[in-house]
């Protein structure tokens, strides 16, 4: 009997941006959520980053295609990283995300890739989130507000 080896699969890597947009009302910090899923997924906006495209403009940018929002980048919060497949090939991805501050643009879903965006105040966003990791970098971004650290 012949027993057949399964053959190695390529992985590859993926490497995208995004982050929290962020404004503040009075006392509380808005932060600005995508679906995705038919609605079904809540996380944070990000996407693909161009070749020679420094990370934080394609946070920038991608946020911006996805939400309407614009923002200032205003430093890294956390690289986030995880492996999924693509057929048979293993892709292993970094998405770095960065701290948003909003400076303009009304809310409007990126219509071939967006299912909703909304602002949630930051429990309701951590809450939200289908995403351990990213509610982990929103329950950080909660704690620089409460150390006074977001303007």
């Amino acid at each position: 009997m012949t027993r057949r080896v399964p053959r190695a699969e390529p992985n590859q890597e993926a490497y995208s941006a995004g982050g929290v947009i962020y404004r503040i009302e009075g006392d509380l910090v808005l932060v600005a959520l995508i679906a995705t899923s038919g609605g079904t997924r809540w996380g944070l906006p990000k996407g693909h980053v161009l070749v020679d495209e420094p990370p934080s403009d394609a946070a920038r940018r991608e946020i911006e295609e996805e939400t309407g929002l614009r923002g200032e980048v205003l430093q890294p919060l956390e690289t986030i990283e995880y492996w999924f497949r693509a057929g048979r090939t293993r892709i292993h991805k970094f998405v770095e995300l960065f701290l948003v501050r909003y400076q303009h643009g009304e809310v409007v879903p990126q219509e071939a890739e967006v299912d909703d965006a909304r602002w949630f105040d930051l429990d309701a966003a951590i809450a939200t989130a289908s995403f351990p990791r990213e509610q982990a970098v929103l329950r950080r971004v909660r704690d620089m507000w409460q150390q006074g650290l977001l303007s």
